[in-house]
């Protein structure tokens, strides 16, 4: 049975919500075994990162054989090849298709700087791609070759001079087909904390990164936020979410289907319904059960439906308002008239207008990459887009006059500041003595 809750249950838990660590007992019971003791997520995490940054490849061989029973290797690029050939044709097609459209969506970012001439000197902006990009791409339960496409394409997009995947072992052919097809510049099968340790540090076989992108499980999370600051990431990312606002005019089953595509991923997604009348949330919560009983990962999805749940709210307005506070990953209006309520919202990593346009479109084809903020981030950041991948880099130029102007005015701000190197700096460019 689907959780239900009025808007007052919920509004204090969303406005509450953050990034979730949380360990299953069969996990904790793992880590205990591992490490010979009882220690946290974070502490586990910890080791596998200081041990490979230590020992490099000959650490990351054995983590990678204790965790994933694998050794580390580099899958050779014309397996790559041969698995895209391999490919059924339609799904062929489908991958190219879906290239094509994150390609063509994604060159429409701005990505030009600027150069402004004055009589004075010059000021400029001047933009410029990371040099070498990571991309972590999940194995688990589902070859998530869509992943692929949508980190290693925008990297391209943008310009970056070399892509490396990550994935684990053993490498899905259908990930080795769209590494192929995005066009990524090596992939090694190589998961987990200590797949994210060694493109943060490098090892004798794997070269370091500048920034690392791509979702991943709760040890990626850590790992990720763990060498932040050795090196560049993309954001953090939870359990994946969507929140559905509907009204009288949605079809109970396309919204039910929406729910159940996004509870399957995982048992700690967390799907939910926002609705002001009640009759809708009664005919989807029946359509959830039924379709439940066909699904093929419908464990998996019943667990993560009691991790969200269907919210009675008194209006569009008072939905619109939860949807804002929750902050979704994906925020789906199967409602009338959706573009009315578009300058409503501004707190979600993607929004997917009316029923023609489900989320599960975004996760594939529709053009924008299906990496999106979770767990509440999207207040503050959105989803992964070609400027990830671009650095922002000012120019200053000034001639011998404007420079004296200038200094004059920063010498009595750094001594305000008491910071008389910097101020006497400035002296001698404004013919000041020092």
């Amino acid at each position: 049975m689907v959780p239900r809750y009025t808007a007052k249950e919920v509004r204090g838990r969303f406005a509450a919500r953050r990034l979730r660590f949380e360990l299953s007992p069969r996990l904790q019971s793992s880590i205990a075994e591992i490490f010979g003791e009882a220690i946290s997520a974070e502490e586990a995490v910890r080791r596998i990162i200081a041990d490979v940054q230590k020992r490099g490849q000959t650490a990351l061989d054995e983590w990678s054989l204790t965790l994933d029973k694998h050794a580390t290797y580099e899958v050779p690029k014309r397996e790559w090849r041969e698995a895209y050939d391999d490919m059924n044709s339609e799904l062929r097609e489908a991958l190219g298709i879906a290239r094509e459209r994150l390609e063509k969506f994604h060159r429409k970012e701005p990505k030009g700087g600027f150069m402004a001439a004055t009589p004075s000197g010059m000021l400029a902006q001047v933009v410029r791609p990371i040099r070498r990009v990571g991309a972590y791409v999940p194995g688990g339960s589902a070859p998530l070759l869509s992943s692929v496409l949508h980190t290693v394409v925008l990297a391209r997009v943008a310009g970056v001079s070399e892509v490396i995947i990550a994935t684990p072992p053993p490498v899905h052919p259908a990930i080795m087909a769209a590494a192929w097809a995005a066009g990524a510049d090596r992939l090694f099968a190589v998961g987990g904390a200590q797949a994210i340790a060694a493109l943060a540090y490098g090892t004798e076989k794997i070269p370091r990164v500048d920034k690392i992108v791509g979702p991943g499980n709760l040890f990626v999370t850590l790992a990720k936020k763990q060498v932040f600051g050795d090196v560049g990431i993309d954001g953090l990312a939870g359990p994946t979410e969507t929140l559905i606002i509907a009204d009288g005019s949605a079809n109970p089953a396309i919204v039910a289907a929406d729910l159940l595509a996004q509870a399957e991923h995982d048992p700690a997604a967390e799907p939910w319904l926002i609705s002001p009348e009640a009759g809708v949330l009664e005919a989807v919560s029946a359509e959830l059960e039924r379709q439940l009983e066909s699904l093929p990962r419908a464990e998996i999805a019943r667990a993560a439906l009691k991790n969200g749940g269907l919210v009675l709210a008194e209006s569009m307005a008072e939905a619109l308002a939860l949807a804002d506070l929750y902050a979704p990953e994906h925020l789906c209006l199967s409602v009338e008239r959706p573009t009315d309520w578009l300058g409503y919202v501004n707190n979600t990593g993607g929004i997917f207008l009316g029923e023609h346009s489900g989320e599960a479109i975004g996760d594939y084809v529709a053009g924008p990459s299906h990496v999106m903020p979770t767990s509440g981030s999207a207040r503050w950041t959105g989803a992964l887009a070609v400027r990830d991948f671009l650095k922002i880099v000012p120019v200053v130029a000034f001639n011998a006059h404007a420079a004296a102007e200038l200094s004059r005015l920063g010498a009595r701000l750094a001594r305000e500041e008491e910071l008389e190197a910097h101020a006497r700096a400035l002296d001698l460019r404004a013919g000041e003595e020092s």
